[in-house]
Order: structure tokens, then C-alpha cells, then sequence
């Protein structure tokens, strides 16, 4: 027969008890039929002269969060939310059992500025043989943090937002919302755990629950705040095959594209941010339903 439009699903959540629409199906996660990276094959690491190379050596999924076309994250019930958040859960547990993959990123963009090229709510997870450069700096300064406090300079933040509340834009029991002090574009937003933990697949159901209730919250503020902006989630975790348990410290970030990437911020690195992480704060905290 014809070949179906969607290839065969690594992971299918079926509704719950209710009978089934015509599709039967919640959310599927696929491969990428365009992957950056693929499964098959060895690393193959080797030497030209002073350089190093090998092959792109990883896998490239994406997670259709809702069969219906004209849902959103920010509209879909929270249950349905924290279906998407759990599926990631699934796949980085699963896909941690190949120990060629270093690191596991998980994103969505969202709307075509943002550099989503599908219509559909979608987000993607991508295993990496390397930990990328991003990645590697943040552990790197959580490690230092560390090193002279002994303490997490995640959960220091954390404590000294929620106690100044100037920029605490939302919490509820597990999981706490904030613009960062020195935001890289305006409305910059990160959800972290109020309980130390450097991996996100490890998070128990309750915490990944409150993470769905107040991930849904924020975007929706946001959809009112800046009228349904394009924007990247992230979730930065820790790498897969390091023992950084005690100073890193997993969290989300969304990132709203109100501003372009231009030739400043290339060479050096400095984002030029027009709007006060207090501000912008205020206006999310202020755009409650």
C-alpha cells in the first residue's frame, strides 16, 4: 500500500480510557526525516594534520505533542503538557543506554522567526557524541561555584530570587519561575526545580507535574504579555556520562525572539537586551489570565 505520512513512532502515548478520536493517539514521538545526525554507523574518530573529525554519529527525533493541528503548547490542558515533558523523559532515558551519545538536547521552536520549518507543535531531541561548547561552559562555572562555596550557584539563585522577588515571575511547589539577572534577550525566562538535581530524566512525576502546571502558566503570559511571540525553549541538563550531581542543576529556558543576533553579538559574544530582567518580570507577573 502507500506509505503512511508519518514514519513508524519510537513512542506513542494513547488516550487514557476515552474512546479515541481518528488518529487514536495523543502524541508520537518519530524520527527526523531531515536528521542532523544519524543513528547508523561508528564515530570513526580520526586525525587530519592538527585537526580531529568524525562522523555525525547521534539521533534526531521529533515529538508530535498533540494530534490536533491548531493546539499549541501554550493552549493544550496541562495533563496534555506534562505528557510532552514526560515523553522527553522516556526518550533521554532510552536513548542513554548508547554509550556513544554524550549529550541529549531537547527544544522547540516555536513559529517561523523562532526557526520552526512545521506548522504543527512539535519539539526535537537531538543525541550528541560531544558536549557541546554551551553546554560544557555552564558546567564549567557551576564546577568553580562549587569549588570555592560549596554550594550550587543554582539553588543560590533560586533562594536569593525568591527572597528578593524582584524578578520572580511565578512558582508553585517544585518548580520556580525568573527572568535571570543578566538576561541575553528580553523576556529571557528559565523554570528551575527548587530541589537540587543535575538531571532532568531523573526527575520524579510530581516535579515533571509542576513543571507542566507552570510551564503552561508563563507561556500563556507570554502569549499575552508580547501577543504570541515566536520563541526557543531549552532544557539544559547535565551531560550523560559525568558526575556532576552536586553542582549542576537542571532547568528550562525560554527564550521569546523579539530581537535579532547581529554582528555585535558575534564577535563578542556581549547581547545587547533593551529590556530589564525586573521589567520584563513585571510584565509577566502582571499578565495573569
Amino acid at each position: 500500500g502507500p506509505e503512511p505520512m508519518t514514519p513508524r513512532g519510537l513512542l506513542r502515548h494513547r488516550r487514557n480510557g476515552s474512546a479515541p478520536d481518528r488518529t487514536g493517539w495523543d502524541l508520537r514521538v518519530v524520527p527526523n526525516q531531515f536528521p542532523v545526525l544519524r543513528v547508523e554507523g561508528s564515530l570513526d574518530r580520526q586525525g587530519e594534520g592538527l585537526f580531529d573529525k568524525m562522523n555525525g554519529i547521534g539521533a534526531h527525533e521529533v515529538i508530535i505533542e498533540t494530534p490536533r493541528h491548531e493546539e499549541m503548547l501554550a493552549t493544550m490542558g496541562e495533563a496534555a503538557v506534562e505528557q510532552v515533558l514526560w515523553a522527553f523523559r522516556e526518550r533521554v532515558q532510552d536513548l542513554k543506554q548508547d554509550r556513544r551519545f554524550r549529550y541529549i538536547i531537547v527544544f522547540k521552536n516555536h513559529g517561523a522567526a523562532a526557526g520552526a520549518s512545521l506548522d504543527h507543535s512539535h519539539s526535537q531531541l537531538i543525541a550528541l557524541p560531544i558536549v557541546p561548547r554551551e553546554v560544557r561552559d555552564e558546567v564549567d562555572g557551576a564546577r568553580v561555584h562549587f569549588t570555592a562555596k560549596e554550594r550550587c550557584v543554582f539553588c543560590d539563585i533560586v533562594r536569593q530570587e525568591r527572597q528578593e522577588a524582584r524578578r520572580l515571575i511565578a512558582e508553585n511547589a517544585d518548580i520556580v519561575a525568573i527572568a535571570p539577572y543578566a538576561p541575553r534577550f528580553p523576556f529571557e525566562t528559565w523554570l528551575l526545580p527548587k530541589r537540587h538535581q543535575a538531571m532532568f530524566e531523573d526527575s520524579p512525576r510530581h516535579e515533571i507535574a509542576s513543571l507542566a502546571r507552570l510551564l503552561s502558566d508563563v507561556l500563556r503570559r507570554m502569549n499575552r504579555a508580547l501577543r504570541f511571540p515566536p520563541y526557543n525553549l531549552l532544557i539544559h541538563s547535565a551531560p550523560l556520562a559525568e558526575p556532576a550531581g552536586d553542582y549542576y542543576h537542571w532547568h528550562v529556558e525560554i527564550i521569546p525572539t523579539l530581537t535579532k543576533v547581529a554582528g555585535f553579538e558575534w564577535a563578542t559574544g556581549f547581547y545587547l537586551n533593551p529590556t530589564a530582567p525586573e521589567e520584563a518580570a513585571q510584565v509577566l507577573r502582571d499578565a495573569r489570565g
